[in-house]
């Protein structure tokens, strides 16, 4: 410690006294799980608390990633991405949704969650409010909050699938700037009908308020038809990523979709923030496109271990589950089980070895009573959670 300091010590951010991302939390301390296991020669964790494929990037794009490391240094892109990235995200536009979506309103970005900061930057400014459905995923309401942007929950209900709905929202006419969307949903897994985000976007276009749908989980859903907000708003911010369908987690790429009028908004925040997005993930993303066989099945995975938890948790006693329509989570009231979901959860771990999210992180206010399981993971792995939450129901008294 440096001598004769006898003065305050430096000041900490308000900002940084942001809620804590409860799921990395809970990843940390499976971790250290795991590493007691080893010694202790336990059971092996079982990671459900996490929204990550266990696969890899699909082949095409571990090569293309290779051979861009192969082929010589790499510097930065443009600040909103390769060109041949962007053009080939509008393809898949035109592809997948038969929507025309210029390669000139396509930002690449650091994950998800740069294009989430970009977006909430370039629509809002501090005191701004921006309306999401509780459960809904944490970070939106972190990342509102650190930039002194207010998020109004709307406390969804079963009865709309936890989704807004223009009803709900007639309440906020003229008390609010934004409003976030996410179908397939996280931690619900519920999606909306091309016919209901139509009507949240003519909604959100008639009052002014600036649409942000969230569309990561595009890929992934079982029976329901997938629909983007750029087909029905000019005015709306799509994010999606590579994260969940691509399998491309720690790869760190995403992508906006922007209306015309916040392209070069984006971009002067992106030059100052970020510079580029990573080069060589571009390249293994531009690649990921051509891997729809490989990658579609991980979704036919995603789809029996869904089924296999359906049948199985109810066994565990998790008897109120809602059934999602897309991504790869389960949504458990286990109001029966506990009133204190955080502590329920480090209990499962410690006692099982299954680790899964308290609903915390998602509901403020009504979560203690949920527990979020994601079946991304392996189908083998799926079964050895649902085997030893069987054996562990027996054991369990209300906390």
């Amino acid at each position: 410690m440096t001598q004769g300091n006898t003065g305050a010590p430096p000041k900490i951010s308000r900002r940084s006294a942001v809620d804590p991302f409860i799921v990395m939390d809970v990843m940390r301390a499976a971790g250290e799980y795991a590493r007691r296991a080893a010694v202790d020669k336990l059971p092996d964790v079982v990671h459900m608390e996490v929204g990550q494929p266990s696969t890899p990037a699909p082949r095409r794009a571990r090569e293309a990633a290779a051979a861009a490391l192969e082929a010589g240094p790499l510097g930065y892109t443009d600040a909103l991405g390769d060109l041949d990235l962007r053009r080939r995200i509008a393809r898949h536009y035109a592809d997948f949704y038969r929507c025309d979506l210029a390669a000139e309103r396509i930002a690449v970005t650091t994950g998800s969650s740069g294009g989430f900061l970009l977006a909430f930057l370039a629509a809002f400014d501090p005191g701004d409010r921006v309306a999401l459905a509780s459960p809904g995923y944490p970070c939106y309401r972190h990342i509102l909050s650190v930039l002194g942007i207010a998020p109004v929950l709307i406390e969804t209900q079963p009865e709309t699938k936890f989704q807004p709905t223009p009803a709900l929202l007639d309440a906020l006419a003229g008390k609010i700037d934004g409003l976030i969307v996410a179908s397939p949903s996280n931690p619900v897994g519920a999606m909306v009908s091309p016919q209901e985000l139509e009507a949240l976007a003519r909604w959100c276009d008639a009052h002014g308020v600036r649409l942000i749908s969230d569309e990561i989980y595009h890929g992934i859903s079982y029976g329901m038809t997938a629909a983007t907000a750029a087909q029905f708003s000019d005015h709306a911010i799509v994010v999606n990523s590579f994260s969940k369908y691509f399998s491309m987690t720690g790869w760190r790429l995403g992508w906006l979709g922007l209306p015309p009028d916040l392209v070069r908004p984006v971009e002067r925040l992106a030059q100052n923030l970020f510079i580029s997005p990573p080069a060589v993930s571009q390249a293994a993303g531009l690649a990921a496109f051509d891997a729809t066989e490989e990658l579609d099945a991980n979704v036919r995975r995603y789809a029996a271990n869904r089924a296999l938890l359906l049948e199985e948790l109810p066994k565990a006693g998790f008897t109120r589950l809602t059934v999602p329509d897309g991504a790869f989570y389960i949504y458990a009231d286990v109001a029966d089980f506990t009133s204190d979901s955080l502590d329920f959860s480090k209990r499962m771990l410690a006692e099982t070895g299954v680790a899964a999210t308290p609903g915390l992180d998602f509901d403020p206010a009504r979560g203690s009573h949920f527990m979020r399981f994601s079946f991304a993971g392996s189908t083998a792995d799926m079964a050895e959670a649902a085997r030893r939450l069987k054996a562990w129901h027996n054991k369990v008294r209300r906390l």
